[in-house]
């Protein structure tokens, strides 16, 4: 090993390098972005998946007392008719099936559309009405998250059914003309099989269309009569519908989307064939 050239007194001292301001600014400022990226993905995961799970375990338990009590005699009506007094917050009364969705999409319906109820599956607005009654049958339901029934409502097509079941009936609702598709409905989609008995509303109805977007302090999509103008048609006169809301876009509750849908068909069901389906249940295409 060579010796320093240089005597000991005389060699040259580091130069102290002062640390680089913004360089520190931009790491610093780097490991904050990441780690709300983070969280922000961690909320994410919990939102969309966790949450999903909980809701599946919920809906899950919310079918199966539902069948349990459809399946016992003792509160069986001997007239074979549907009963909805007597239920609470987050009770299951009816099935929803989407055929369009496929033969694996149905949700069992509870009352209530508070955010426990929602937690469990699509919920009924209190003050509405209930499957097969004249007015409207309106649902909430969420779109991202908490199992996000009607994630995908906003692909149904007029004249898709939207299927409901009860303890003692099938009721098949389709949705009605899009605005855009009421002029020429008889001439064009009108004539469609499975469009029998879609058609534009006229009267009270003239201004219902399949799907909207609106504010979500507009409540009168599901009035007895939407869109809420003060018209009211007899009851005798008053269509039976279901309406279906949502929060509108996805990950945000500034709009909400609403899809129309009127009653086309009830199938009583027969005791005799626990197991016969409405044939509306095959649209699976």
């Amino acid at each position: 090993m060579s010796p320093s050239p240089y005597p000991r007194a005389q060699q040259p001292r580091a130069q102290f390098q002062r640390p680089d301001r913004t360089r520190t600014i931009v790491r610093n400022a780097g490991e904050v972005l990441i780690t709300l990226g983070m969280v922000v993905l961690l909320f994410v995961i919990y939102e969309v998946y966790w949450t999903d799970l909980i809701s599946a375990g919920k809906q899950q338990d919310a079918t199966t007392a539902l069948d349990s009590q459809w399946g016992d005699p003792a509160g069986a009506d001997p007239k074979r008719q549907d009963h909805f007094q007597g239920l609470g917050e987050g009770d299951g009364f009816a099935k929803m099936y989407i055929p369009s969705f496929g033969a694996d999409y149905h949700f069992t319906i509870v009352e209530g559309t508070t955010e426990q109820s929602l937690e469990i599956g699509p919920g009924h607005y209190t003050k509405s009405a209930y499957p097969g009654q004249p007015g409207n049958f309106a649902v909430a339901g969420h779109r991202v998250g908490k199992g996000a029934p009607f994630n995908d409502i906003n692909l149904i097509q007029s004249c898709d059914a939207i299927v409901v079941e009860t303890q003692y009936s099938w009721f098949v609702y389709r949705m009605v003309p899009l605005a855009e598709e009421k002029d020429g409905w008889a001439e064009g989609k009108g004539k469609d099989a499975k469009c029998k008995g879609v058609a534009p509303l006229g009267g009270a109805y003239a201004k219902l269309d399949g799907q909207q977007i609106v504010p979500p302090t507009d409540g009168g999509v599901i009035a007895p009569v939407p869109p809420d103008d003060g018209k009211r048609p007899s009851k005798g006169e008053m269509a039976s519908l279901m309406t279906l809301t949502t929060c509108h876009p996805r990950f945000s509750d500034k709009e909400r989307l609403i899809v129309h849908a009127v009653l086309t068909k009830q199938w009583a069901k027969d005791p005799k064939k626990p197991n016969e389906r409405p044939p509306e249940l095959e649209e699976t295409v």
